[in-house]
Formats: structure tokens, C-alpha cells, sequence
């Protein structure tokens, strides 16, 4: 237990040492919020514009961070040959790898607090009236998004082309989900593939929750997906991750 606290603290002043890991992965979410914030007016689904966009981008903060932002991480250390030493020290791998992840839940959590706050400041969003609701649903996504970001680790052969892979994956995702505004105006075809992904359901359960009162258990076919979605990324990852690097 030591070693994890250890290593869980060295992992989170590394990030936040990181002026482009604190910039892409823990700000970029919030300065997207204040600019879509400062363009919409009117309403979605029914509530104030601003309400809407802070459930989506806690969605888009989901993926941003647990998925690309680990992944990132991961590929970086592994084409620099760090996951390689790691694995010749006295380190448990288990403990590194749980160390990781928790660190990455941290940041997100941290963000999604922050998120809430900026709401309030700027367009006077009310706080999650089931704020349960909304931390396990926050959880259960961060969770499925870092099963999954282990996953694409095993498909990115290099650093350099890291960044523009991952961003080809969660941009477009969060379009074709919702994160942005709402998607009833899509073609049919774009619907059809926002419905399977993992950010539609999270939104569906954010948007119940935040915006209507919900609980977290009254949408039962998202908490299976999100479930699901991780279940498969961490059975890809068992299979796919690699401690040492695809080239060189």
C-alpha cells in the first residue's frame, strides 16, 4: 500500500507539472464550455442552453481525460522505454497500472468539479439536485473511458501520431453523441452511429439526472452499455497492451 500511495503521488505531480498534459487534458474541456457558453442562446431539451452544455461537457471531459488523456500517457511512456524500466524495478506492474488510473480519475474529478464551478460563475447553472446520481455516473463512465484507453494503447504504434489518432476518436464522438448541442438534426446515418457509442449513453444519463431530476437507476440500458464498454476495453487491453515499444 505504500508503494501505491507512492507512486499515486508521483504521478500527480507529474501530470500537473506538465504544462500540455494540464493545457489538453484538464483545461481544454473548461475553455470549450466558457466558449460554447458564450454563442448558445435558447434552450436544449427543454432547459437553458448553458444547463445542457455543462452535462455535455462533462461527457466530453469524460473522454477527453480518462480515455485520450491516459492513453496518451501510456504511449508516450511506453515508445520512450519507461514502461520497459518500470517493469525491471521492484514496482508491482499491477501497482503502477492501478497508480495510473487512479491518478487520471483524480484529474477528471477534479475537472468535472471545476466544470460545475465555472457553470455557476458564468451562467449561474444550478448544482446536480441528485448528486449521487451524477458521481456514479461520472465513475461508471471514467471507468468504461479508461478500460478503453488501455485498449487504443495497443493499436498506436507510435508517439508521434498519438495525439491526431486519439482526437480522430473523441471529437467526432462527442459531435456525433451530443456533447456540443443537440443531434436530432443529423442524418439518420450519423444518428445510427451515435447511438452505439459509449458518450451517447453517459449523456443519456447525465441529461436525466441533471436536467430533468432523475436517478442514475432509472436509465438502465446506459448503465449496461457504459458497463459494457468497459467490460470489452478491459478484455482488449489484456490482450493488446504492451509494456515495451512498437518501434525503434
Amino acid at each position: 500500500m505504500r508503494l501505491f500511495w507512492h507512486q499515486l503521488r508521483s504521478e500527480q505531480l507529474v501530470f500537473w507539472r506538465s504544462r500540455e498534459a494540464a493545457v489538453f487534458v484538464f483545461l481544454f474541456p473548461l475553455l470549450l464550455f466558457a466558449l460554447l457558453t458564450a454563442v448558445y442562446n435558447g434552450h436544449l431539451y427543454g432547459r437553458p442552453a448553458s444547463w445542457a452544455l455543462l452535462a455535455g461537457m462533462l461527457g466530453y471531459g469524460a473522454a477527453n481525460t480518462a480515455f485520450a488523456g491516459l492513453a496518451l500517457i501510456l504511449i508516450s511512456r511506453r515508445e520512450l522505454g519507461i514502461l520497459k524500466r518500470i517493469r525491471a524495478t521492484p514496482l508491482p506492474t499491477a501497482t503502477y497500472l492501478v497508480a495510473v488510473l487512479c491518478s487520471i480519475m483524480i484529474v477528471f474529478a477534479l475537472q468535472a468539479v471545476s466544470l460545475c464551478v465555472l457553470g455557476r460563475l458564468l451562467k449561474s447553472t444550478p448544482w446536480p439536485a441528485h448528486l449521487l446520481s451524477v458521481v456514479l455516473a461520472l465513475a461508471l463512465v471514467a471507468a468504461a473511458f479508461a478500460g478503453l484507453g488501455l485498449a487504443i494503447t495497443g493499436f498506436i504504434r507510435s508517439l508521434e501520431g498519438s495525439s491526431a489518432a486519439l482526437n480522430l476518436v473523441v471529437l467526432p464522438m462527442a459531435f456525433l453523441s451530443g456533447s456540443f448541442g443537440t443531434t436530432r438534426h443529423y442524418p439518420r446515418a450519423l444518428r445510427a452511429i451515435g447511438d452505439v457509442l459509449p458518450l451517447k449513453y453517459l449523456l443519456d444519463a447525465i441529461n436525466a439526472v441533471y436536467l430533468h431530476g432523475r436517478e442514475l437507476w432509472d436509465k438502465p440500458t446506459a448503465v449496461a452499455v457504459l458497463a459494457g464498454w468497459g467490460v470489452f476495453g478491459i478484455a482488449v487491453a489484456m490482450r493488446k497492451f504492451r509494456w515495451e515499444p512498437r518501434e525503434g
